[in-house]
């Protein structure tokens, strides 16, 4: 027959009686020393790993069943951001439903209707954040009910932490799903003015080319007016239709969709070192990587480069540019350094300038969105460094 709520409270109210005697005056390591140096071990061991929710909430279970005299399970409830329900191992419970539910919402301990489980609230400041339940095969011991008490008092901060980790974990991966996708919509855009232009444009002028060398071959000799008319023409069609090109491939460079972001800067300093030009472009890739970068960062880093690199064909009259990608554990950084002109900093951000003008701003904007960074550094006659500093997204939560 079961037990009645009221016979089950009844139950909590003796088991806990030397409890409410207890916590008034002695801290909860004060309440558990007692009990052996063997549990302050366990204690110390599992308060200190190097765990997250909800590997502690299971590890706290865990030493609530090994520390104690009766009890057979544990579960350790954790709410959510939203306070809505409580996550553990199982599906998750609503907020004010069951023991554990109940719990969470008063803030306060509850006996299991059958008197053989208790739910204990974790609380930080005024705000309950977990709920440890537990049950034994019989009425729950008074010194079980101690233990679980005091261990949900120690292990608050540690929930707490645990918590707001988790909370700080998932607004990062929110802001890398973000800045994933907005980067995927500017290339996808990118890819469909890159088509059309090749569909529509491109198209276009090479039917034009083909009828103006028609044309050419079609008039009489006794019209060079004309004849040199559609050579002029002739010449501004191809130089149209390499402009379309060159246009198309800084829309959506192939090659870094095929081989990634080093061949593709490889591509940038090759196409930029045009013959004739005393330019003279080096790339160079530092330290490997276990992972590809994620698309959406090559591409960032390929249009900060792309910026930089057409920025020293403009404006620096260089004899050499340095393009430097280096990967190291936690972030990659890439330099575009010139020996060029340079530029004073100052001048360039003075109140009515538009730095924009030198694709600052895009460069930054690029970098920021992805958690990263843009530094400039110039000088007059000394030359001019960007500098790209962009965190290497997490493949996975930690543990």
């Amino acid at each position: 027959m079961t037990a009645s709520p009221t016979a089950g409270a009844a139950a909590y109210a003796s088991a806990g009686a030397a409890l409410d005697a207890e916590a008034g005056a002695l801290s909860p390591l004060e309440r558990l020393a007692g009990r052996g140096q063997d549990l302050l071990i366990r204690i110390v061991t599992v308060a200190c790993s190097d765990r997250a929710l909800p590997e502690m909430a299971e590890e706290l279970a865990g030493l609530v069943v090994r520390s104690a005299t009766a009890l057979t399970f544990c579960d350790v409830y954790v709410l959510d951001e939203d306070e809505r329900v409580l996550e553990w191992s199982g599906p998750a419970v609503p907020l004010g439903e069951g023991d554990a539910g109940w719990v969470a919402a008063h803030g306060r301990p509850r006996a299991h209707a059958d008197g053989r489980g208790l739910a204990v609230p974790v609380r930080s400041g005024n705000a309950t954040i977990a709920v440890v339940d537990v049950r034994a095969a019989g009425t729950v011991l008074a010194e079980d009910a101690t233990l679980v008490a005091a261990l949900a008092e120690l292990f608050a901060p540690v929930l707490c932490s645990c918590r707001r980790l988790r909370t700080a974990q998932e607004r990062e991966h929110a802001a890398e799903r973000f800045a994933e996708r907005a980067v995927e919509a500017q290339e996808a855009e990118r890819s469909r003015l890159s088509r059309e232009i090749h569909d529509g444009i491109a198209q276009r002028l090479a039917g034009l080319g083909f009828h103006l060398s028609a044309a050419q071959r079609a008039l009489p000799d006794h019209h060079p007016e004309a004849a040199a008319q559609i050579v002029v023409a002739r010449e501004l069609c191809d130089l149209a239709a390499a402009e379309s090109r060159a246009a198309i491939g800084g829309l959506r460079p192939p090659v870094l969709d095929d081989l990634g972001l080093s061949a593709a800067l490889a591509t940038l300093a090759r196409e930029a070192d045009v013959p004739g030009s005393s330019l003279d472009i080096t790339v160079t890739v530092e330290g490997e990587l276990e992972d590809a970068l994620p698309d959406h960062v090559q591409t960032a880093l390929y249009r900060i480069a792309q910026e930089a690199v057409g920025n020293c064909l403009r404006h620096a009259s260089a004899s050499c540019v340095d393009l430097v990608l280096e990967h190291d554990r936690d972030r990659v950084r890439l330099r575009v350094i010139d020996d060029g002109t340079g530029f004073s900093i100052q001048d360039v951000f003075a109140p009515g300038r538009r730095p924009d003008s030198y694709g600052l701003r895009g460069m930054a904007e690029r970098a920021e969105l992805l958690g990263g960074r843009v530094s400039v550094t110039s000088r007059p006659g000394v030359g001019t460094t960007v500098e790209a500093v962009i965190p290497r997204p997490r493949t996975g939560r930690g543990t």
